[in-house]
């Protein structure tokens, strides 16, 4: 990798389209503004991945594969989860939707 261009400060940018800026230490390191950290939920010890890409920085937060997600769950939350499988009837959606109608009333 060859970098022709070097920058003190990285744009960041996020979903809602709003641009935040931070400068880079004399070590080499950034703080990411608050306002990102809060919408991407990005707590002190979490990793990001760093891209290169045509001459920009890009940030990503990695995500950990949907079934490795769901045992979590299962194990940490599994008689909760039972629970709440047999309150909705198994079906998230209809009951969402109850609560929505159910509020909507008043």
């Amino acid at each position: 990798m060859r970098i022709t261009h070097a920058y003190l400060s990285l744009q960041l940018a996020y979903d809602n389209g709003g641009m935040a800026k931070t400068t880079v230490s004399s070590r080499y390191q950034i703080t990411l503004p608050a306002e990102v950290r809060k919408v991407l939920g990005i707590r002190p010890g979490d990793e990001l991945e760093v891209e290169l890409i045509d001459g920009e920085i890009r940030l990503r937060i990695p995500r950990p594969p949907l079934e490795r997600v769901l045992k979590r769950l299962q194990k940490e939350h599994g008689a909760s989860l039972a629970a709440l499988g047999k309150a909705t009837g198994h079906d998230a959606r209809r009951y969402v939707r109850q609560l929505r109608e159910r509020d909507a009333d008043g």
